[in-house]
């Protein structure tokens, strides 16, 4: 009997056998790079393979299997995944101090004056806490209107949230560090899509929504910084 040296006097554990995810590529005939094509198969393998753990990184996931059911669980959890749940993260170079980029943040009710997609900021109240209904417009034809509660205001930090319901439910952050003579701005967001029409679309149209984001930001770093030089 062989022993192992991550179990003394015992049997080399399961996993030690087990096939690659890129030998279970490969043996589909499926692009390294791509996940698609080759998952319901590699489930398939893990299923046939059992009681073997068997590793699946789809989407940067990990699924480890112990038996045939555990492989179909996992192979109905990515079919299963939340399509209308998107993480977006942004970088500002901007040509003001800090200081100077936070009041402008800080202030909802001026965004449409710099920020193009931004159509309206209505309903603004500062008795105690921040709140506001914002309407935003990218390029693709349709309103996406949230109501936006600030819930941490830090200067000193240079952090600003709010969390957003409406159309969107989720939270943005603004993180303000100094960069040179000027200011980086990072902007974070998690939001789940409620929007009828988007939700319709959710797989189809996600590579189209990213870059509608991506618009939109590049657009309201410009006006920004433009309006910081004007002021």
């Amino acid at each position: 009997m062989s022993t192992s040296p991550h179990r003394p006097g015992g049997k080399s554990p399961a996993f030690s056998k087990t096939p690659s995810l890129s030998f279970a590529r490969k043996q589909e005939g499926a692009d390294p790079q791509s996940h698609k094509g080759w998952w319901g198969s590699a489930a398939a393998r893990a299923a046939a393979l059992a009681p073997s753990v068997v590793r699946v990184l789809p989407h940067g996931h990990e699924y480890a299997y112990s038996d045939a059911g555990g492989a179909r669980r996992a192979a109905g959890t990515l079919r299963a995944m939340d399509w209308t749940h998107y993480r977006f993260r942004s970088l500002w170079s901007l040509p003001a101090p800090p200081a100077a980029v936070y009041e402008a943040l800080a202030r909802m009710e001026d965004y449409p004056r710099w920020w193009p997609q931004i159509r309206e900021v209505r309903e603004v109240r500062r008795s105690g806490e921040v709140t506001g209904v914002v309407r935003i417009r990218s390029v693709l034809p349709y309103d996406i209107t949230v109501t936006a509660r600030e819930v941490r205001r830090d200067p000193a930090a240079g952090v600003l949230e709010v969390t957003m319901t409406g159309d969107l439910d989720g939270w943005a952050r603004w993180t303000l560090t100094a960069h040179g003579a000027g200011t980086l701005a990072r902007y974070d967001q998690a939001v789940r899509v409620n929007k009828p029409l988007l939700r319709r679309f959710a797989v189809p149209g996600r590579p189209v929504f990213r870059l509608n984001h991506r618009l939109m930001m590049r657009a309201g770093r410009r006006g920004l910084a433009a309006h910081l030089e004007a002021v």
